[in-house]
């Protein structure tokens, strides 16, 4: 389980840094007020009226928007570019993470590969002799 969510947690981040860092254009072509195409990455096909009618910028009814979403440009951050106490904090949540999850050293068994031999019958009750 946890596992699972490590890996759904880390697909997560990097497809948020993937999105955020890609750019596009959205084009959109107007006849009058009625949207006629959009487009997203290549240019809205034009409704045809251009051709016909002179253009005349009083006079057109056509109307292009173009829409750029910019992505982030600057991904890059160093940590001499933090202050002294940002950079404290980091160095000893790292360090105290890192160590939240380094196990406890096992104290070793020393008789974990011997094995006991098998009872066929149990002498003390066989003998009723018992320690007390």
């Amino acid at each position: 389980m946890k596992q699972l969510f490590h890996k759904s947690a880390s697909f997560a981040m990097a497809f948020l840094v993937l999105f955020s860092t890609v750019s596009f254009t959205v084009d959109k072509h107007f006849c009058g007020k009625i949207l006629v195409d959009q487009a997203v990455f290549s240019e809205a096909q034009s409704c045809g009226m251009h051709a016909d009618v002179p253009v005349s910028t009083e006079d057109a009814c056509c109307d292009e928007e173009k829409v750029l979403v910019e992505g982030q440009k600057d991904l890059k951050m160093s940590f001499d570019d933090l202050d002294l106490e940002q950079q404290v904090f980091l160095a000893s949540f790292t360090w105290s993470y890192a160590n939240l999850f380094e196990g406890e050293a096992q104290a070793e068994t020393p008789f974990f590969h011997y094995k006991p031999p098998l009872l066929v019958y149990d002498l003390q009750l066989l003998d009723k002799t018992f320690l007390i």
